[in-house]
């Protein structure tokens, strides 16, 4: 079975409204709700092209089972990485947004990086090619 690429990233969020500003207000995804014949509080963020990049959703004890495993900051995920585009733009929403961010621009290659905490501590590494 060969892997085609990856589908989608899922966060357990400690809140659900802080964390859907923040995707929307800085990467600029679309949020819609999760469908009506799941039992849990979440929904998907959706690029421009209506793709689902990131699932969230609130921590559940059923579904999610050990409690130490959402308190942990990340889980087992160090950092989820995006492909993007308009790196001074990105930029620019981060200061006047108020989010901290590191810049890390490669001493190789073109790609330069941009590097966020969204609210539930996820890192995420924004990359843009030959931006």
């Amino acid at each position: 079975m060969p892997v085609k690429g990856l589908d989608h990233v899922n966060i357990i969020a400690a809140d659900l409204d802080e964390t859907t500003r923040f995707y929307e207000s800085l990467l600029g995804f679309r949020y819609g709700g999760r469908p009506s014949e799941m039992n849990f509080a979440g929904g998907w963020f959706y690029d421009q092209d209506d793709r689902p990049i990131i699932h969230v959703m609130t921590f559940d004890p059923v579904r999610h089972g050990d409690q130490a495993r959402h308190t942990m900051p990340t889980g087992s995920i160090d950092h989820v990485a995006l492909a993007c585009e308009d790196f001074a733009g990105t930029i620019r929403r981060c200061e006047e947004l108020g989010v901290a961010h590191r810049v890390n621009d490669r001493k190789y290659g073109d790609l330069r990086q941009v590097f966020v905490t969204d609210p539930n501590n996820v890192t995420l590494e924004l990359n843009f090619a030959g931006d």
